[in-house]
């Protein structure tokens, strides 16, 4: 009973502990957040002093360009008075994307920053900060930065489609197909999500992907729809229309072939039409040219 008792005092006291650290640790991180505020703020005024008195006087920078580095609080003012001499206007912006604690009094921060020269691009890197209490204040003890990865972006390629962006309808009392497009992130592909209601009831859904194909250097698409077939197609700009060659197979494992022809007529409109159709072996009447409407954005 006894061993019992003093188990139970050790739990209570472990948890209690616990819930000391974890409150502490919010304490402080929300302290070092505020530091990261004050930083960016005695940068964005160009205060190389104030800046320096945030860290350490034993502080080593890694830049990440050269890899030099600079120890000690006096050398880290001269080199935030030489940035700030050299580029007027220059301003910070920062993030923090973590706070881990290595120990009570060393904590390790990673985030982004983002520096901004008047008329030139921003640099954007990916930072490692640590973090040293000293006398009840978080001090910088050292910071690694490195070049944000830049993500290409094949927007240049399908820009002349972004007027497909939204949801669109088209149909009558019987039945009509929604479509809503939308652009993936960095913008690399647009995905189509569609759906034909019949009678109140989805009759066949489905999903296209538009993107760009770097070896054939043009705009290819891939379908896929509810039934279980799936298709691809290859698209031409002519004029203002858009003509997509598509091959296709069943769920019955049949092929069907077609041509689409988009054509944008305003940023609220566009004609849709199908021709030279086949499925199967066997010719298909046309689909004759169809307006599809963006459908207005409820508030």
């Amino acid at each position: 009973m006894k061993s019992l008792t003093l188990t139970l005092m050790f739990v209570a006291c472990s948890a209690a502990l616990c819930q000391t650290v974890r409150a502490d640790q919010a304490t402080d991180e929300a302290s070092i957040r505020k530091a990261v505020e004050a930083y960016v703020a005695a940068f964005n005024g160009g205060d190389s002093e104030k800046l320096a008195g945030m860290w350490l006087p034993d502080a080593v920078y890694t830049n990440p360009v050269s890899g030099e580095q600079v120890v000690g609080r006096e050398a880290i003012e001269q080199q935030f008075a030489s940035v700030f001499a050299a580029s007027k206007g220059v301003k910070l912006a920062a993030t923090t994307n973590s706070v881990q604690f290595i120990s009570p009094g060393v904590a390790v921060e990673n985030g982004t920053a983002k520096v901004i020269r008047p008329d030139q691009e921003p640099e954007e890197t990916q930072y490692t900060a640590v973090y040293v209490k000293r006398e009840g204040q978080w001090l910088l003890d050292r910071v690694t930065e490195e070049d944000v990865p830049v993500v290409k972006s094949n927007y240049e390629h399908l820009k002349d489609l972004e007027w497909m962006i939204g949801t669109w309808v088209d149909g009558d009392d019987q039945a009509n197909v929604v479509t809503t497009c939308q652009w993936t992130k960095n913008r690399n592909f647009i995905t189509r999500m569609f759906s034909l209601t019949v009678r109140d009831r989805i009759d066949v859904s489905g999903m296209q992907i538009v993107g760009w194909d770097p070896a054939a250097q043009q705009i290819r698409s891939w379908v896929f729809d509810s039934d279980g077939g799936f298709g691809e197609g290859t698209w031409s700009k002519k004029g203002k229309a858009w003509h997509v060659q598509n091959t296709g197979t069943a769920p019955d494992g049949s092929s069907s072939s077609s041509v689409n022809i988009i054509t944008y007529v305003d940023d609220n409109n566009f004609t849709w039409q199908s021709v030279n159709r086949q499925a199967g072996g066997e010719l298909l009447p046309n689909v004759d040219e169809v307006v599809v409407v963006r459908q207005e954005t409820k508030e």
